[in-house]
């Protein structure tokens, strides 16, 4: 299992302390780095101008949002730096969800499936240097009308001028339902979850299975990169209270009643009434009693909290799993510790 240095999207500024936590994780050999965007820092600026002070680690997004951009513009961008950094980047794309597409992009969310194995596909051609061509009801290249909006006639299929550094430029799917899984295991070459429970992986590895059954084999490289919370603390409750306000937003607050896809994954775990409750109480503008009613075991089941003998007895659970990248963050002196722990 390799590690990976998660910096995520920023808040209301750059986060101080960004420089050394790259050269620190430069410095102890980890394999990569991997930038976000929700709806507001992008993905790629920071990926390209933390990535410059790099030589060897792998460049990532975990992820970028696919109504952020068109494919051929988000096929650019990655082709672009791959020549800027020698061949380093990992290019991970993701649907989002209804509230961001539809409220931050202006962008309609239905099909969402449908959208990503059109979009994949353009990517690929777009990146092989193919004329990029689609006559899909989403992506449609060239142009020629549609919503009320009239085509000029004078598109036609483009290739792109830049010759790729790599025509095989891997590209990985965030997902967490079933079939979002499923599909990633067909069309993409690595899979990213977000919340990721090992001790109840059975309907991912059913999904994956799923997926590349129909693909046709499972690929020796298929990555599996997942962010997974990492809190060095003797007191277990204390190190948990670290984690429990992502969980508490995600859960409750990042998507809508009967459109969240986060409390699907953890109800799907069997945390189901808990699910509910935060929910309620954080959609209700009670934001500390969500927090609070996070529980200490939802919380290990997609963390590792509490003191360091601790975290080393349960490692196995995750260095055993469908996980390939372990993604991590931290100070320096933090990551220097996990990457003792890994070994």
């Amino acid at each position: 299992m390799k590690l990976g240095l998660a910096l995520g999207y920023w808040g209301a500024g750059p986060p101080p302390g960004t420089d050394e936590q790259v050269a620190a994780a430069e410095d102890l050999g980890f394999d990569s780095m991997w930038t976000a965007e929700a709806y507001g820092s992008d993905a790629f600026t920071p990926l390209a101008w933390y990535g410059s002070r790099t030589t060897r680690m792998r460049l990532g997004t975990s992820v970028v949002q696919m109504s952020a951009r068109t494919p051929t513009a988000t096929a650019m961008a990655a082709m672009t730096l791959d020549h800027l950094t020698g061949g380093r980047v990992a290019l991970g794309i993701g649907a989002s969800g209804p509230q961001v597409v539809e409220g931050w992009y202006g962008q309609p969310y239905p099909k969402p499936l449908a959208r990503t194995r059109e979009y994949v596909g353009i990517l690929r051609d777009t990146i092989a240097r193919e004329k990029a061509h689609s006559d899909g009801p989403y992506y449609p290249i060239p142009y020629t009308g549609g919503a009320g909006l009239p085509s000029s006639g004078l598109g036609k299929p483009l290739r792109s001028t830049l010759h790729p550094y790599r025509t095989d430029l891997p590209i990985l799917l965030a997902a967490e339902g079933p079939k979002n899984v499923a599909l990633a295991a067909e069309i993409a070459d690595g899979w990213q979850p977000l919340f990721y429970a090992p001790r109840h992986d059975a309907h991912y590895r059913e999904s994956l299975e799923t997926g590349f059954t129909a693909r046709g084999g499972r690929p020796e490289d298929f990555d599996v990169v997942c962010m997974v919370q990492v809190v060095v603390d003797d007191d277990v409750e204390a190190a948990a209270n670290r984690v429990r306000p992502m969980l508490a937003l995600y859960i409750g607050g990042m998507g809508a009643k009967g459109a969240n896809f986060h409390y699907e994954v953890f109800a799907r775990m069997g945390y189901e009434t808990e699910c509910q409750k935060i929910q309620e109480l954080y959609l209700a503008g009670r934001k500390d009693e969500a927090i609070a009613a996070v529980p200490l075991s939802m919380v290990e089941q997609v963390a590792l909290v509490g003191p360091k003998a601790k975290i080393a007895e349960e490692l196995p659970d995750f260095r055993d799993s469908l996980i390939t990248t372990m993604v991590v963050s931290g100070s320096p002196e933090h990551l220097r510790t996990i990457a003792d722990l890994v070994g």
